[in-house]
């Protein structure tokens, strides 16, 4: 069986946000989807394990922002390799109160919908919570992030509390011409899976295409989880 057909079904990369008495939470989710249009009602997808999980079924209530496709990474990293248990998601991200008071986040966000929960249905691992929509806007006309582009494009990773997330065996790499930065080893962050390609460098993080990973500045850190060099393994 090849598991790699699954990751041809579309998925995108929203937030999802709920609240439980006075606190608010949220995480990265790539499935949401429509169930019908009268009355609106969307799903959302999400790990029994996560905090968020906990705030959806104590509020019945969640909100999704719809992440736009130039999203820097570490923005992503915040809100899905980080526990709301641990640190403060929100600090330093602009957001407000939605009408079902959930958390609708404004920065790198195109759109937004809010649900109020009405059937909830077990998953195994996850919840699929399904709610009638409560509101809906537009934020900002820009394309929208695919998880397909944030995976190819912005070489982001998979949490495994994700619902798409497969383990693939490594296959050997076919033959090919080296160029420079190939002689350089490739690098894998222990926390959240990232991988440093030398040949494609981190632009946004200020790391130029052919930059070998022992030439990265000690300041540099993880564009997707924010740890330093130092948790990081050489894989080839």
């Amino acid at each position: 069986m090849d598991t790699r057909a699954l990751f041809k079904i579309g998925y995108g990369m929203y937030i999802v946000g709920s609240f439980k008495e006075n606190k608010i939470n949220a995480q990265i989710a790539n499935t949401v989807f429509q169930i019908s249009s009268e009355p609106p009602t969307i799903a959302v997808s999400i790990n029994k394990k996560n905090l968020t999980h906990e705030y959806i079924q104590e509020s019945k209530v969640f909100s999704v922002s719809v992440l736009d496709r130039d999203t820097p990474l570490p923005f992503i990293g915040q809100f899905g390799f980080k526990s709301g248990r641990d640190i403060n998601k929100f600090e330093d991200v602009n957001y407000k109160a939605g009408s079902t008071g959930s958390p609708i986040i404004l920065d790198n966000t195109v759109s937004f919908l809010e649900a109020r929960v009405i059937q909830t249905v077990d998953g195994g691992t996850h919840t699929i919570f399904i709610g009638h929509l409560a509101d809906a806007g537009i934020l900002a006309e820009k394309p929208t992030m695919s998880y397909e582009y944030y995976h190819e494009v912005k070489r982001g990773t998979t949490p495994k509390t994700a619902p798409s997330y497969v383990e693939i065996k490594k296959e050997a790499p076919a033959a090919a011409s080296p160029s420079p930065a190939s002689f350089s080893s490739r690098y894998k962050c222990n926390v959240c899976g990232y991988i440093y390609d030398p040949s494609k460098g981190d632009p946004d993080g200020g790391i130029k295409p052919g930059t070998a990973f022992e030439d990265i500045p000690d300041r540099w850190v993880c564009p997707i989880c924010g740890v330093d060099k130092t948790q990081f393994t050489k894989i080839e």
